[in-house]
């Protein structure tokens, strides 16, 4: 097990943790890391890119001219592809970029993520984060005396007034523990853990 210094909002030491070892211990792959974090990516994409092929352009299907006779190269509706303003031949349509990974291969990564955070010293426990109005003032303060600027904080239950408080700075996501995952954890320098969470995320991930 490690031990980990518990904080309390003004960066002063109020108690110990112990974090558990397959979780926070374990050595991280960077080919299983890169596996889940580009299925997450992938997730992520819109796919909403489209054209408008031949039959979805408004145009007349009056032939523009006759056959023959005129000199010019044989032409028939306003809207084919060779004409300007006619639709596009093999053009992008929506689709989904979605796929999945094994679920014991998301569980593993995460794990790892943590892991690797924790190798680096970059996680803080903090003992409550809480707030008696939305104020990013206040919210700021907290993040210089517990010394950091880009991190990702993980939170029990996601309240209103550390959301609002927190939205307006820089470089800050705060995220419920539900939603913790790879790439926001390999995204940000240093992770704090409220201390609920961390039991919430361990009780997750060792189901």
């Amino acid at each position: 097990m490690a031990l980990v210094d518990v904080v309390n909002m003004q960066g002063e030491k109020v108690s110990e943790i112990d974090l558990a070892d397959h979780i926070f211990g374990i050595a991280a792959k960077p080919e299983v890391l890169h596996e889940v974090v580009t299925m997450q990516l992938a997730n992520r994409r819109a796919g909403t890119s489209c054209v408008k092929n031949r039959s979805d352009v408004k145009a007349s299907g009056k032939k523009m001219y006759r056959q023959k006779g005129t000199g010019r190269a044989r032409r028939g509706e306003r809207s084919s592809p060779v004409m300007h303003g006619g639709g596009s031949v093999f053009g992008p349509h929506p689709k989904s970029w979605a796929y999945k990974v094994p679920k014991k291969v998301r569980r593993k990564a995460l794990c790892m993520a943590l892991s690797s955070k924790m190798a680096d010293k970059s996680i803080k426990v903090l003992d409550k984060l809480e707030f008696a109005a939305p104020k990013t003032k206040d919210f700021v303060t907290v993040l210089r005396a517990l010394g950091t600027e880009n991190v990702l904080i993980v939170v029990c239950g996601m309240e209103g007034n550390v959301e609002l408080s927190s939205r307006n700075v820089p470089g800050i996501k705060v995220l419920p523990s539900g939603g913790l995952n790879v790439y926001d954890i390999l995204k940000y320098q240093d992770l704090i853990l409220v201390e609920p969470a961390v039991r919430e995320i361990e009780g997750r991930l060792s189901a």
